[in-house]
């Protein structure tokens, strides 16, 4: 399906276009790494710097994704979490998950045993996760072997990314060229887990080009039954000076993933069933029938023409291709007085590509004394989604407690009852503008049109293909104010919207509804401590989304009558200290509750999301090569599903990890839930019977070489 584009867009896509060719080629300012200087080799040096800043340590100072430009964090009016390659590395995180229960206010689902999920401030982000800044809504879970960094935006972030972001989007920075690495690992775990992780880069002599390859193994059992993991993952790049304020980055990547497609355990009188973590409610030849096998790959290139010291101008395009093969076995229902259960076996195939450009403009001027820093940005894109789906009923009712799982067919029989096309196409102009007042006031603003077309087209004979477009502006408004280099207090507004479908195929109860919409308001303040080694972050907000689609009570059609607000606190900290000392901490609370629904719904709490939340990890150099660190992951008590009929309990677990150092060498150990504590990490978020237990205490050694 081609974009039916209005005379004006055309022309003014025309232009933003031809950009590129006319200016050349360039560097994303996604990188953490800014445009170098004019002469080569300072030009590495400037280079390594910007990554140990952003990419290292535990206190970064700046963010990219917040603003698309390289910006320090206490001049942005809204809450952003930086995890940083470090903090990944000292807790041997090596999944989104992994990475995201260092940051206040998110919270986890299943992801339907096949792809990272979670919800941030009570909301689902399903398809909020970005690299690099482009949109990457396909349905896997994701590795951290080529990740610098993870930032989360909390709160709506539709003015520079568009569709979605209804309570925040997480922003994985990639690993780029511009340094001389040679990083090799080795670690060996619990259940047999096995990985190895390569990264390799060097930059050329005369600077005019850089490379670096990354990768990953690894293979593993679990702790649930059956569970395995084999997974492979490649992402080489190149970069390349061809003017001396132009430069090209070329990237590809590559990830094939394998695992049971896990649902977890049902629940019995309002709890998880009491059971052992290992416990598999599925075939009984789960590793033939019930698995899920992913495959991504993608290729990004980024250019970047500085004209002088107030415009420059950068262009990305990246396309992807992503597949995915699911079978599963799951829960469908319960009945307690008899404590059995039923099950349903199915297949997903999902086969979907896509492409996006982005292009962004940035002036620096000045205007009566203010200092203004604007972007003007086009984005265009495609994505087309074929999914194939089939579920039937398994015969029989097993046992709730120890169930005697049938062997299945990886097949389900009959045939799917969903087989489609969705294709998706994006046409959006934005503007932003940071300004600087004075030395104690500065603002950010910004504004963004959408221009979003939706196509369902239906391969099953009979059903009726369907489409709707939707046009929306998204602004956003902040106000700064720093009495001091130490102090950052700050006002916010910002709004998105959520279309029908947003990233799934188009239904016949809900083509006809207008997009759902989310505001935030926050107030902030962030402070930096002993001369900036120490910072923090407090922000109170209301999160209100709108005009959500509830189920009518007489029929199955949808009604948008819904709506659910967040109130919420966090704060958050981290600390680059004295003699050894890494420390980084949060908390959250959060208010989660639909105000406006249908009676049974009216007045409950967003599933999945607890009203307490907080983590802290704490690391220590203690001479001669060696180091300590310990930290502690607090989850409050959650729904499993919106009825609020099933509760997961809150739990507390400990982690712990040491280090030994020499030259080039290391070798690292991490020990996890140090007091083997039984809980549930995470659930459906749509059903009280899906609910994934977490690990019990478990060990993983490193090895590694690093120069």
């Amino acid at each position: 399906m081609s974009l039916k584009l209005h005379p004006v867009h055309r022309a003014v896509l025309t232009v933003f276009a031809c950009q590129p060719m006319l200016t050349g080629v360039a560097h994303a300012q996604e990188t953490g790494a800014p445009a170098a200087a004019r002469q080569s080799l300072p030009e590495v040096t400037v280079r390594a710097d910007a990554s140990q800043d952003l990419g290292t340590g535990y206190n970064p100072s700046k963010t990219v994704s917040a603003t698309k430009t390289e910006a320090p964090l206490r001049d942005v009016p809204q809450t952003v979490n930086v995890v940083t390659a470090d903090v990944m590395r000292d807790q041997h995180a090596t999944s989104m998950q992994d990475a995201l229960k260092n940051v206040p206010g998110v919270s986890f689902s299943t992801g339907d045993g096949q792809r990272d999920q979670v919800s941030i401030r009570g909301f689902t982000a399903i398809a909020d996760q970005f690299v690099d800044g482009i949109r990457d809504d396909a349905l896997y879970f994701r590795d951290l072997s080529n990740v610098d960094r993870v930032e989360v935006i909390k709160g709506p972030a539709a003015v520079l990314y568009g569709r979605g972001s209804s309570g925040g989007l997480i922003n994985r920075v990639t690993k780029k060229p511009g340094i001389d690495v040679t990083d090799f690992a080795l670690s060996y775990g619990m259940w047999a887990d096995r990985r190895a992780e390569a990264d390799v880069g060097r930059v050329f002599a005369d600077g005019a080009a850089a490379f670096r390859v990354t990768g990953a193994v690894e293979k593993a059992n679990s702790y649930r039954s059956q569970q395995f993991l084999d997974r492979k993952a490649i992402a080489p790049s190149l970069e390349l000076r061809i003017a001396p304020e132009t430069t090209v980055l070329l990237q590809a990547d590559y990830l094939e993933d394998r695992r049971v497609t896990d649902f977890g355990i049902p629940a019995y009188k309002g709890r998880p069933v009491d059971v052992p973590a290992s416990r598999y409610y599925g075939a009984a030849n789960a590793r033939d029938a019930d698995y899920s096998q992913s495959r991504v790959y993608s290729g990004t290139a980024t250019i970047n023409h500085r004209f002088n010291d107030s415009w420059s101008i950068r262009n990305a395009t990246r396309y992807y291709h992503y597949s995915l093969d699911r079978n599963n076995t799951l829960t469908n229902t319960v009945n307690e007085a008899a404590q059995t259960f039923t099950m349903n076996h199915g297949n997903v195939g999902r086969e979907e590509h896509g492409w996006f450009n982005q292009t962004d403009l940035t002036q620096k001027a000045s205007v009566f004394g203010m200092q203004h820093e604007l972007l003007y940005g086009m984005e265009i894109g495609q994505q087309n989604k074929n999914q194939v789906n089939n579920t039937k009923p398994v015969p029989g009712t097993f046992n709730l407690f120890n169930p005697v799982l049938p062997t299945l067919a990886r097949l389900a029989p009959g045939t799917p009852g969903t087989d489609n096309l969705g294709v998706f196409n994006t046409l959006a102009f934005y503007t932003q503008d940071m300004v600087t007042f004075s030395e104690q006031w500065k603002a950010l603003v910004g504004l963004r049109y959408d221009h979003f077309e939706q196509q369902t087209l239906q391969n099953i004979a009979g059903l009726q293909n369907l489409s709707r477009t939707d046009n929306a502006w998204s602004p956003r408004a902040g106000l700064v104010w720093q009495p001091s280099k130490a102090q950052s207090y700050y006002v916010s507004w910002s709004k998105s919207f959520q279309p029908s479908g947003e990233a799934f195929a188009l239904a016949a109860n809900n083509t006809q509804l207008a997009p759902e919409t989310t505001n935030n308001t926050e107030v902030g303040a962030k402070y930096d401590f002993l001369d900036g080694k120490a910072s923090a972050t407090v922000s109170v907000f209301r999160l209100e989304r709108t005009n959500i689609k509830v189920a009518n009570a007489t029929n199955t059609a949808l009604i948008p009558i819904g709506e659910q607000r967040t109130d919420g606190v966090e704060i958050s900290g981290a600390a680059e200290l004295g003699s050894g000392w890494r420390f980084l901490a949060g908390y959250a609370y959060l208010d989660a509750e639909v105000t406006k629904s249908t009676a049974a719904l009216q007045g409950k709490r967003a599933t999945i999301t607890p009203k307490h939340s907080g983590n802290v990890w704490l690391t220590k150099s203690l001479g001669y090569g060696f180091g300590v660190g310990a930290g502690l992951n607090l989850v409050g008590a959650r729904y499993a599903d919106p009825l609020n009929t099933v509760t997961l309990p809150g739990y507390v677990t400990a982690d712990m990890m040491a280090w030994y150092r020499h030259g080039a060498f290391e070798a690292q150990l991490n020990l996890y839930n140090l007091f083997d504590k039984s809980y549930i990490v995470s659930a459906h978020g749509s059903s009280p019977n899906l609910n994934m237990p977490g690990a019990p205490r478990s060990v993983m050694a490193t090895i590694r070489y690093r120069m």
